[in-house]
């Protein structure tokens, strides 16, 4: 794959999962207004997509796309195209590139099925969260690894109140300050919604933990429905629904002015050999 054609997919990735968050925070928007949407996951954003006008089709390109960024994510951590390092703090993030690789492969695999009309073999995130949180509490010290799962996902949450309000996610845009002018606020919009669900997601799976039951735990769709349910929930959802829709349009922004250094073939190859021979010699 040439370095061109490797920015070309990157891009085409973050479009894709832009398109998600659209759906999934104009759903909420819209629920909140009582206007006929409604609090969904990601998967269930996706469904909607099928009633629509070509909906197998766009579900499709959205599943390619999803691909897509799943694999920038793989070049991102192996090659360290963010030139991020590796200290602590460095290899965390690279470590998440990893983990967000495998949950997009998993949305597209749904996305691709969902376009297949196997509607039912999508399932939710609320479901998928229930199943590999029994799967964890099942293990020794069960519990104890969904609590450290629960404070990690706040953690993330708090990392991106902060980025939110740093701006931090400028740092690999090319723009220029009238540019900047409109994109730091629906940055930030964006991020400060997705903390919020980040840190009732992390907070419903410590009470799992604490309470010892996997039916506690819940997705992006459950930390939807929370908000909803509490007094002055429309507003609540409303501003997170909206946020949602933001993030979903910054990464159309980032489609279009992210920096992406993207590493030649022999690099590539170098660093997958190289972790590759360091699995088999531990």
């Amino acid at each position: 794959m040439r370095p061109t054609s490797l920015q070309h997919f990157a891009r085409f990735g973050y479009a894709a999962r832009g398109v998600v968050y659209l759906l999934v925070g104009g759903l909420a928007f819209l629920a909140a207004l009582g206007r006929g949407g409604d609090t969904t996951d990601s998967k269930g954003a996706l469904v909607t997509l099928l009633s629509q006008p070509f909906g197998a089709v766009l579900l499709g390109v959205v599943a390619l796309g999803l691909f897509c960024f799943a694999a920038w994510r793989i070049v991102q951590s192996l090659t360290d195209a963010d030139n991020l390092g590796t200290k602590p703090k460095a290899l965390f993030r690279r470590v998440g590139f990893i983990v967000s690789s495998i949950i997009n492969v998993g949305l597209a695999l749904s996305a691709a099925r969902i376009a297949l009309g196997s509607v039912a073999a999508s399932g939710s995130d609320d479901r998928s969260t229930q199943d590999w949180t029994a799967y964890l509490m099942s293990m020794p010290f069960g519990q104890w690894l969904v609590a450290a799962v629960g404070l990690t996902i706040a953690g993330v949450g708090i990392a991106m109140s902060v980025k939110a309000w740093k701006a931090g996610f400028e740092d690999h845009l090319s723009i220029d300050a009238p540019t900047r002018r409109w994109v730091r606020p629906v940055g930030r919009a964006g991020y400060f919604a997705r903390s919020l669900t980040f840190l009732i997601i992390g907070g419903f799976l410590v009470m799992a933990a604490l309470h010892a039951r996997s039916g506690e735990a819940q997705g992006l769709g459950g930390a939807l429905q929370t908000l909803q349910s509490q007094p002055y929930g429309w507003i609540l959802l409303t501003v997170t629904g909206a946020g949602l829709f933001s993030f979903g349009l910054f990464q159309l922004v980032v489609a279009r002015y992210r920096r992406i250094n993207t590493p030649d073939v022999s690099q590539m190859t170098d660093a997958l050999s190289g972790k590759a021979s360091n699995l088999l010699s531990t």
